[in-house]
């Protein structure tokens, strides 16, 4: 079980690294859990050995929205691979629908909500250690996951919104309303991953730590992504990603990927 008195080392991104071993674009990636195990079991594997304290699972689009089907096979598998890699801890990780909730979009709460059980309940099943709720853009999409995690689970739920370079969510939110929000809903641990690279986020993180008592991950970009040939090319070194860690840690973030 997560002890919030020490950090933790998260893992970084899945699509990237399948992608490197394969992956078509476009394709589902939750389906490799399945169809090719050992490609997951071996980006899981090299996550522990790089030394993650918590590895997610590959299941950030297993919905029934996305996959069209029921996921929880596919969930079942991804807790398994994960475990047979070595995970110290276990994410099951979820990640947004795919579709507007209303008044913005067609789908509405109940479902999103109905949507997000099925998952969480998949992966308790399965013995996952903890669910991360991540990339949400949509505050009462985050909510609706939340509620479904804490009502049909007793697992911690880590929740990471990602924001703009204006500082806000594509729907408008701020990380300080964020934080509170989800921080009054229940949530275990908030925090920002995606969208950008760490120095942007150094301020919306500070809002963060400054609006809850909570645990604050965070999970940048390895910088702004571009296209050179052929290849998607990060521009954040190593080196440079692992200064603004530090800066992070003295901020006051317990978890880091």
């Amino acid at each position: 079980m997560l002890d919030f008195t020490r950090y933790y080392l998260l893992d970084g991104g899945m699509g990237t690294m399948l992608q490197a071993r394969g992956l078509e674009a476009g394709g589902a990636p939750e389906r490799l859990n399945l169809e090719k195990p050992d490609v997951v079991r071996d980006v899981h594997r090299a996550y522990v050995a790089a030394g993650a304290d918590i590895i997610t699972t590959n299941t950030f689009g297993a919905s029934a929205h996305k996959l069209g089907e029921d996921p929880s096979p596919f969930i079942r598998a991804a807790v398994a691979l994960a475990r047979e890699a070595g995970a110290p801890l276990v994410a099951q990780d979820i990640g947004p629908l795919g579709a507007m909730l209303e008044p913005m979009g067609p789908m509405p709460f109940e479902e999103a909500y109905s949507q997000f059980a099925q998952q969480v309940e998949a992966g308790k099943a399965a013995g996952a250690d903890l669910i991360l709720i991540e990339t949400m853009s949509d505050l009462l999409e985050a909510k609706a996951a939340l509620l479904a995690a804490k009502e049909h689970s007793d697992l911690p739920v880590l929740v990471t919104m990602t924001f703009g370079e204006d500082g806000r969510t594509f729907l408008g939110t701020e990380p300080a309303t964020a934080a509170v929000t989800l921080t009054a809903l229940g949530a275990d641990a908030v925090g920002i991953n995606c969208s950008l690279g760490p120095r942007d986020l150094v301020p919306m993180v500070r809002q963060m730590l400054a609006a809850t008592h909570l645990p604050v991950l965070v999970q940048p970009n390895a910088g702004i992504p571009h296209i050179e040939g052929e290849k998607t090319v990060f521009d954040v070194g190593p080196e440079e990603f692992g200064r603004w860690a530090e800066t992070f840690l003295d901020d006051g973030v317990g978890l880091l990927g």
